[in-house]
């Protein structure tokens, strides 16, 4: 199951970049790009913030692609595996390290031709997870079949296109699917990303 996800998120991105050759790049501001970078992620919502929840580091990696709509509206999908999770202030220094393929679908607007802002919904599809956790000198760690298999959220953040193709961005996660399945808590993926990417 996950590998036929992957499988389509995959073959999803490559069609939306063929489809992407017909737009006359000339114009374009970005492009067929890579982009990766860290990860400050935490659990979120009602239910979380009785616990001791801190942010975890992680990154992300991937691939993305403009399909402009205008000379400053970009539609811009990608394909990106992405490190979550948190970690908690307790005796055993617990942490969740959930392992996902985010697939946005993100609006990008140039304010100018550094400058622009972007939001979209989000999937992301869970390919592992595991608790870690440090006792009496020594570390331990189990996978867990307790998280979500699907989670759906949204995206938004603020980005600057750099001479020769480089850009940086930040942006924040805002999980709409609650982590744990078969449960009640309000208790969601949440977390900021900070990237940088190149576009050919």
């Amino acid at each position: 199951m996950k590998k036929s996800i992957l499988l389509f998120a995959v073959f999803a991105f490559f069609a939306l970049e063929i489809n992407a050759q017909n737009y006359d790049r000339n114009d374009a501001i970005g492009g067929f790009g890579i982009r990766g970078g860290a990860n400050f992620f935490n659990f979120g919502g009602s239910d979380a913030s009785n616990n001791d929840y801190d942010n975890r580091v992680g990154f992300h990696g991937g691939l993305y692609t403009n399909i402009f709509l205008g000379s400053r509206i970009a539609l811009e999908p990608g394909v990106y595996y992405s490190i979550k999770g948190t970690q908690n202030d307790d005796f055993a220094n617990s942490r969740a390290i959930l392992n996902y393929v985010d697939v946005p679908l993100l609006l990008r607007l140039y304010v100018t031709d550094g400058l622009n802002i972007f939001g979209g919904p989000q999937a992301s599809f869970l390919t592992g997870s595991k608790f870690e956790g440090d006792f009496f000198g020594s570390s331990f760690s189990y996978e867990t079949d307790a998280i979500t298999k699907t989670d759906l959220g949204f995206v938004v953040g603020v980005g600057y296109n750099l001479p020769k193709g480089l850009n940086i961005q930040g942006s924040y996660d805002y999980g709409t699917s609650p982590v744990f399945k078969d449960s009640d808590a309000a208790i969601y993926n949440r977390g900021f990303k900070l990237s940088l990417g190149y576009s050919f």
